[in-house]
């Protein structure tokens, strides 16, 4: 019989809005609903499957993390991507990115060395594939991991309320030329500072990357 300890759900269900939620941000980020793209209620309770008040609460949440955007008169749209806020996205990802890992080589014990190889491992087999999507997951989870190591949890808190804007830049740089191969790159030269313990040289690495991604953005997105 199991014990008392052994009842507790340990991750609870996600509930309908949740599911519903989580697909519309990804369709968003991914690029199935364009920018600037009605989002029409009736339709999107046909394609997700749920009723208008749920619907009516995603779009309130996706507006919120800046994905949607509500217009007089014509109702929710796919929020645009623009080079006015990709900049200053960018500006605070170096800020506290930079941060973060140089605190992380401070601190970081073999198990989160461990943990940030195993998530490079994943993301690189994902890159011979090609899939931008897979890399752009195993990426946040990379980044998860170096932010809680580094006992920078109020900086991985915006960064969240900005993850919507931040994957959908990612997905739009990833998908431009060479990016999807220097990317990974830039990560295992973070990962190598880290485990070095040399604070300087992750910070480096880490603003290399981010200022290259910015570099690619302003050029798709000028």
């Amino acid at each position: 019989m199991p014990s008392k300890s052994t009842l507790k759900i340990q991750h609870p269900p996600k509930t309908l809005r949740e599911l519903a939620q989580s697909n519309m941000r990804d369709a968003i980020i991914s690029g199935v609903f364009e920018p600037g793209q009605r989002l029409v209620e009736r339709t999107l309770c046909e394609q997700i499957g749920v009723s208008r008040s749920v619907i009516r609460e995603v779009i309130r949440t996706l507006e919120a993390e800046g994905l949607v955007e509500l217009l007089p008169q014509q109702g929710p749209i796919v929020a645009t991507l623009n080079w006015q806020q990709a900049e200053q996205i960018y500006n605070i990802r170096e800020l506290l990115e930079a941060s973060a890992v140089a605190d992380c080589a401070k601190k970081a014990t073999d198990d989160v060395i461990a943990a940030l190889r195993s998530a490079l491992d994943r993301l690189l087999k994902q890159r011979a594939k090609g899939d931008a999507s897979a890399v752009l997951l195993d990426t946040n989870q990379f980044y998860a991991i170096i932010f809680e190591a580094a006992g920078h949890q109020l900086a991985w808190e915006i960064v969240q309320r900005l993850n919507g804007r931040i994957s959908r830049l990612r997905v739009l740089t990833l998908s431009s030329g060479s990016r999807l191969q220097q990317a990974p790159d830039h990560l295992v030269a973070i990962c190598d500072a880290i485990a070095e313990h040399s604070p300087d040289k992750a910070a480096k690495a880490c603003i290399t990357h981010v200022r290259e991604a910015k570099s690619v953005a302003a050029k798709l997105l000028s």
